[in-house]
């Protein structure tokens, strides 16, 4: 559920340390990633047979409710939503197609607990994390997170946010988050900024007017300038790396090492950017602009 993605996902960026391109853009290794030679697509259509979790099927998990626009009306099955195509497309590649894909529910606060997983792989707006790489598998990146600018409409950072202008506003961030090291090491601004221990924290003090603008990855950013502000917008977003949704796994699955082919090959033939453009406009249509 978004409302607590919010503030789950702002918790991970911290250990975040995989390579990302932007939104919509191709997807990037990632940071778990072995340091061999990746399987084929065609030897991969053989692993999987043995590898899934149900003979015949490839088991997909995401939470209940879910929504747009990683899901349409809150039904995974459909294939329509940005995370529902691509799970789909992944479980194609690995030849399985669409009638032989099981979707289960697992919630997003359990979905990266240790143990055995009831499911091939999971996708639910989870963030790459490296001390989470103890407890389960990550894949590499289906899509690439940056960072974004939420502020009140009545500020000035709306209008004048050109790279001289953006030094000149007081920010706000969660304690140990991606935002708050984007603001401290590409924007510097000339006051420092102030770390809330909670993301609530920071929203509360935005709203209040007590900080001109706080800096979060542009998914929750949209939440949060949308759902969660009185007055509030989403200005512009940053080309940033270091943060991404991946597929999550049971720890030592050999299976992430398919997942991960596939999903490059998809970044390779264009299918992840044009599903992007499908169906991510809310996230691509906000304007890009250098810190």
């Amino acid at each position: 559920m978004r409302t607590s993605k919010v503030v789950l996902a702002a918790a991970l960026c911290a250990a975040v340390s995989a390579i990302a391109i932007g939104t919509g853009a191709r997807v990037t290794a990632s940071a778990s990633e072995p340091a061999t030679t990746p399987p084929t697509l065609a030897q991969c259509l053989q692993l999987v047979k043995t590898e899934v979790h149900t003979k015949n099927k490839v088991t997909v998990a995401t939470d209940n409710p879910v929504y747009p626009p990683w899901f349409v009306n809150n039904s995974p099955s459909n294939g329509k939503g940005y995370e529902s195509a691509v799970a789909y497309h992944v479980a194609l590649s690995l030849g399985y197609k669409h009638a032989a894909v099981a979707w289960v529910t697992q919630p997003y606060a359990t979905s990266t607990l240790a143990g055995p997983k009831p499911f091939d792989f999971d996708i639910n707006e989870i963030t790459y994390a490296k001390h989470l790489t103890t407890s389960v598998a990550f894949s590499t990146s289906y899509f690439n997170l940056n960072q974004s600018i939420v502020a009140l409409k009545s500020n000035k950072i709306v209008s004048h946010h050109s790279a001289t202008a953006l030094k000149t506003y007081l920010y706000g961030a969660q304690t140990a988050s991606a935002g708050l090291a984007f603001i401290q090491t590409k924007i510097k601004p000339i006051r420092p900024p102030i770390a809330y221990k909670t993301l609530d924290g920071a929203i509360a003090a935005l709203q209040a007017k007590h900080i001109d603008a706080i800096v979060v990855d542009t998914p929750d950013g949209q939440y949060i300038a949308t759902r969660q502000l009185i007055g509030g917008t989403q200005p512009a977003q940053f080309r940033t790396t270091g943060s991404y949704y991946a597929l999550v796994l049971q720890k030592a699955n050999p299976l992430v090492a398919c997942v991960d082919t596939a999903l490059r090959s998809l970044s390779k033939s264009g299918e992840i950017a044009r599903l992007s453009r499908q169906y991510l406009s809310v996230y691509n249509a906000i304007p890009f602009i250098a810190p």
